[in-house]
Parts: structure tokens; C-alpha cells; sequence
């Protein structure tokens, strides 16, 4: 029954690639299967050796729809049944938001799961990735991403965070953990880590090698917005945006004041400097920065994923940080790093260099082929936890 399932699917796949060869002007490779992202049992999106993308929604009334991914929107083809197909450019390995436009109105696909990012719900895709095992679901001890619900006094809000706690955190009741802040970007939530990231697996599959230490991971929302900041489309940033001054002071006393004390009176954690950290991607990167700054006596080892650098400058101005920073890793995707030299003044890796050469131990990583999106930082967590809470 299985294979006969199977065969039928293929055969399928092979007569709308037939199909919809005829009208596309894209030659793409007709090996399309349907992506790990899509909702149960939905043959749309697909994704083909190359990386292409193809999605394929029934509207028959619509004059135009388009896929948009990666910045680039691709017209789609629509059959005499009123269904509507198309494929993208070949695209990069890892997870990648997309929409599709449908006479002007931008809307998620029906046949995929949503993920928070640009500040909605919306699709996600997963173009396979030649080193996707790292993060693959693998037979190995589990932990857990429980849900936690807290009241924060800075806030006086209900707040919520999601805490990893790794294979075996129930069994021994002793034991006492190590702790990484872990911080989304910009446009994301605390969902982001868990869902886009894959943060559990990356962690259960570096531990059941033994390449990484046991340790608790919080995922809270760091969410900022300008006080009195004009309206702008979901997604993108008011014109003239830039950081004033003190942006990042509300969730730092939140994190300081109710976050850490929250995670050291529920969980068994080691609860000093020498075995906390913090790390965070993007926005959360710069958030990271201005917190292990302002905050030296709480972090031992801090990561910064395509979220800027530290520079020789911060270290003569926050002397206590370079005492007492046992690990500084600082990455970027080889694309975003790229651009970023032609844009921006200073060199992250020259500048990491710097630091190193003054005496830290800082690191430099750079994911291969990838640009600002969350192949990057998935590869950046899987080698900074290597690195931290070693005895």
C-alpha cells in the first residue's frame, strides 16, 4: 500500500512538471517532493535537487499570483482547472520565509505550516541542506522546550519564554545546569529559535555525540519598537529608522530584573557568572552586545550571530568585560558578510581579530553559502555551544 502510494505521488509530480513545462520558461529538473514544511498530507510547495521552489494553489477567479521568496516574486502559470503554478529560482540550503501574492493582496500558502517572521504568521520553507544531520531528528535522548508563563514585574505584564532543558534534566534531581540566554531577531518572537532554529535538536544531537556540555536554554521575546515610531509595513523598518540612545534598556531590565531571577528560582540552574551566557542573532546579536556590556558581572561567554562585532573600543571602555569573558564568538553567513564589507565601515573579522590579538578568546565563524537568514544561525548555535560551559 505504502509503495503503491508513492508511485502514484511520482507519477503525479511528473505530470504537472509536464504540464506546467509547457507554459514555464524556467527548465528546472522534474524530481520535485514535497517540502518537510508543508502541512500534512499537502503536495505543495516542492522542492527539486537544484532548490527550486514550486508552489501551486487553487484560484480560479485571480488574474495574477506570484511567489515570493527571497526577496524576488515569480509569476505563476494557471491551467484550464484554475490552479496556479510556478516555480523559483534555485534558492539557498536552509529555511526561508515566502508568500504568495494573489491580485495585489499578499497571503500565507494554505498548504504550508506558519512560522512567525516580518513580523506576522506566515510560510516557511525548507530547501534540504548537504548538512542538514546536524539538526536532523535522530534516535538519541531528548529534551524537552516547555512553555513558561511568567509574571514581570518590570513589565507588569504576563510574559511568556520557552526553556530547553536537555536529555535527563527529570531524572537526576541534583544536578544543576549551566544557562544560555538565547534571543531571535528582529521581526521574530520567542518562537523562533524553537521552530525556524530546530534549537532542540541541534543541541540533543551535539550532546548524544558528546561535543557540547548539558545545558538550559531560554528563548524570550525581545521584541523593540521606537516609542513614538511612525507606522511602517509589516516587516520593514520606518523610513530614517536607526537605533536611538537606550533602545535596548527595556529588555535588558526585563531579562536582569525578572527574566534570570524567574529561570533561577524554577529551574536548577548554576546560578553565577561562570555559567551564564548569552547569544542572540540579528537584533537579538545587538541586544546581546549592549547587555554583556552593560552587564559584565552576569555573562561568561556571549555570542553574536550576524549582529555586528566588538571592537578594541568596547574593550577599553568596558574594561571588566575583557577580565571576565571566557568565550567571544562572533559569525556571519558568507553572503551578508560579503555585503557587509562593501556597505559598512569596519570588518567584523578584522575586528574580532583585533580583540583576540588584545587577549580574549574570540572566535570567528563564517557559514558557507548563506546569507542573513536561519541556515546561518543555526550553524552559528551548533558551533558556539560547542565552545561554552567546558570544564
Amino acid at each position: 500500500m505504502r509503495s503503491n502510494y508513492f508511485a502514484v505521488l511520482s507519477t503525479i509530480f511528473l505530470l504537472q512538471g509536464a504540464l506546467f513545462a509547457q507554459t514555464n520558461q524556467t527548465s528546472s529538473v522534474e524530481d520535485f517532493k514535497p517540502a518537510t514544511t508543508n502541512q500534512q498530507g499537502k503536495l505543495y510547495p516542492a522542492v527539486n535537487s537544484e532548490g527550486r521552489v514550486r508552489a501551486s494553489i487553487s484560484a480560479p477567479e485571480a488574474t495574477k499570483v506570484q511567489l515570493d521568496i527571497s526577496a524576488k516574486k515569480y509569476d505563476l502559470v494557471k491551467d484550464e482547472k484554475g490552479v496556479w503554478t510556478g516555480d523559483s529560482e534555485p534558492q539557498d540550503e536552509g529555511f526561508h520565509y515566502y508568500q504568495l501574492w494573489i491580485d495585489g493582496a499578499a497571503v500565507p500558502d494554505p498548504n504550508s505550516l506558519y512560522f512567525y517572521g516580518a513580523s506576522r504568521w506566515g510560510s516557511g520553507i525548507e530547501i534540504p541542506a548537504k548538512d542538514q544531520e546536524f539538526y536532523s531528528l535522530k534516535n538519541v535522548p531528548h529534551g524537552q522546550i516547555r512553555e513558561h508563563i511568567y509574571y514581570s514585574k518590570y513589565n507588569d505584564a504576563m510574559r511568556r519564554c520557552f526553556v530547553y532543558t536537555p536529555p535527563g534534566y527529570d531524572k537526576d534531581l541534583s544536578k544543576r545546569f549551566p544557562v544560555l540566554y538565547l534571543q531571535h531577531g528582529g521581526g521574530e518572537d520567542e518562537t523562533g529559535w524553537a521552530n525556524q532554529g530546530k534549537t532542540n535538536l541541534i543541541m540533543d544531537n551535539l550532546i548524544a555525540s558528546g561535543k557540547a556540555e548539558k545545558f538550559i536554554i531560554v528563548m524570550d521575546n525581545g521584541t523593540w519598537r521606537p516609542k513614538q515610531a511612525p507606522a511602517a509595513p509589516q516587516g520593514q523598518r520606518p523610513a530614517g529608522f536607526s537605533l536611538p540612545q537606550g533602545w535596548a534598556d527595556d529588555f535588558m531590565k526585563t531579562l536582569t530584573q525578572d527574566i534570570i531571577p524567574m529561570i533561577d528560582e524554577n529551574y536548577r540552574t548554576l546560578a553565577d557568572k561562570d555559567h551564564r551566557a548569552m547569544a542572540g542573532l540579528s537584533m537579538g546579536g545587538m541586544q546581546t552586545k549592549t547587555i554583556t556590556l552593560a552587564h559584565p558581572e552576569l555573562f561568561s561567554y556571549v555570542g553574536i550571530f550576524s549582529g555586528g562585532s566588538f571592537t578594541l573600543d568596547d574593550l577599553k571602555a568596558t574594561p571588566k568585560f575583557k577580565e571576565g569573558m571566557k568565550t567571544v564568538f562572533i559569525s556571519f553567513g558568507s553572503r551578508e558578510l560579503e555585503n557587509r564589507r562593501a556597505g559598512f565601515g569596519g570588518d567584523p573579522k578584522v575586528e574580532t581579530e583585533a580583540i583576540k590579538a588584545a587577549g580574549m578568546n574570540a572566535h570567528f565563524y563564517v557559514s558557507p553559502l548563506t546569507a542573513h537568514e536561519w541556515q546561518t544561525w543555526r550553524r552559528s548555535l551548533h558551533e558556539f555551544a560547542q565552545l561554552i560551559f567546558k570544564n
